[in-house]
């Protein structure tokens, strides 16, 4: 076993780092956003598997032929009573494994318990201090004359304009601000962002990782001028982007802050879609990337 742990180790090492870094310069995502939405998360999720199973293949090689032989030996060993027989190199692997098993699961919950916190706090004062607004069922209007929207997504979502944007833009545009905003919501773009974010605080120093956030970050922003493309005109569209000037607070997602000068050639320039066969291939590759280290853990 301990070949398939040197493969799964270069594996992980390189989709945190190479792979990672060459899938953000990349310029077809801008084509497919869903596409490469589902290439990055299988990205996060094999480069995991692949970084903690081979620590966990690796320390356990001398129970078995295969993990599954050796995890069925090392659970009749202790329930025998006894440690089993492992080297010291074994063993620096497992705990290795555990502690970073432990980083990123601690990392995860920490920005999601903060994250959740945070939220909790501004939509306690948005119910404070936020009107309803009838014209559109769950949106909330401030009292502030910055031109300013963004939602707080979870099963109590909000989704908040500024009297500054009822001010500044025409009713089209406005539609464009709720269907970015709704596109957000509905396709719970926060719980495709945070596991990044979760990522790229684990390992700062690793740039792969940082790049994973910028990149997907700025993925869901492209998926929701899609989703607000097909609900208005382009030019509705982007008229609400170069009017919006305002900052969200940092619990929410907000439209129209992120990568603007793209985003506008974007929307006016679309890039021409992939292929149906290119778009079935990229994704046929973000679940061959997660049955690779999968396979190797299952058959090692």
């Amino acid at each position: 076993m301990e070949g398939t742990a040197l493969g799964l180790i270069v594996f992980g090492v390189l989709l945190a780092e190479p792979v990672s870094r060459s899938l953000a310069r990349a310029h077809w995502p801008v084509r497919d956003p869903v596409g490469a939405l589902l290439v990055w998360q299988a990205v996060g999720l094999a480069g995991g598997l692949a970084l903690l199973g081979s620590g966990v293949v690796y320390g356990l090689a001398p129970l078995g032929p295969t993990l599954p032989e050796a995890l069925r030996s090392a659970r009749d060993t202790l329930a025998a009573g006894e440690l089993p027989d492992l080297g010291v190199t074994h063993v620096l692997a497992l705990a290795a494994a555990l502690a970073l098993a432990l980083r990123l699961i601690g990392v995860l919950v920490g920005v999601t318990v903060r994250t959740l916190q945070a939220r909790r706090r501004h939509r306690d004062l948005l119910d404070l201090l936020a009107t309803p607004w009838p014209a559109a069922p769950g949106a909330r209007v401030l009292d502030h004359p910055v031109p300013v929207a963004y939602c707080l997504p979870g099963l109590r979502s909000r989704l908040v304009l500024s009297a500054g944007v009822l001010d500044a833009l025409d009713p089209p545009a406005v539609r464009a601000v709720l269907a970015h905003e709704q596109a957000h919501l509905r396709e719970r773009h926060d719980l495709v962002v945070l596991p990044f974010v979760a990522w790229g605080a684990t390992a700062p120093f690793v740039r792969g990782m940082v790049c994973a956030q910028v990149a997907v970050a700025a993925l869901v922003e492209m998926r929701a001028d899609d989703v607000a493309s097909a609900a208005v005109t382009p030019t509705q569209l982007t008229g609400a982007l170069r009017t919006m000037g305002g900052a969200a607070p940092a619990a929410a997602l907000s439209s129209f802050t992120d990568a603007l000068d793209r985003r506008l050639l974007r929307i006016t320039r679309p890039p021409a879609p992939l292929s149906g066969a290119v778009r079935l291939l990229v994704r046929l590759a973000a679940l061959g990337l997660v049955g690779l280290p999968t396979a190797l853990l299952l058959v090692a």
